[in-house]
């Protein structure tokens, strides 16, 4: 099984940690990371650019639970069209990959 990392981006800590909570206790995600800073995002929507502070999340999970990932994302957060994208993990510890599979869907 290929892990993935899902990167999200929230409106605020709270938020985040909602979404990252959800997702692990489902069991779609094997852990939740909140990254500690806000970051500055700067961003087109509706035609214009516009310019919001968000808060990373970082979830890890198996490529195969991605789309009901990004499902449970969704249904999540408070966004008409959030951040939601999965990058393949190539290679680490092959213990904490192994965990990943073990503790998801």
């Amino acid at each position: 099984m290929t892990q993935v990392l899902v990167y999200v981006t929230a409106a605020s800590r709270d938020e985040a940690l909602r979404i990252g909570r959800t997702a692990v206790e489902s069991r779609l995600a094997a852990c939740a990371n909140v990254l500690p800073a806000a970051t500055t995002s700067i961003y087109w929507w509706q035609d214009k650019i516009e310019e919001a502070t968000e808060v990373s999340l970082l979830l890890k999970t198996k490529a195969g639970l991605v789309d009901a990932l990004v499902a449970k994302v969704k249904e999540n957060h408070s966004y008409d069209c959030p951040c939601v994208v999965a990058v393949p993990i190539s290679g680490g510890n092959p213990q904490f990959l192994k965990w990943i599979d073990a503790e998801t869907a």
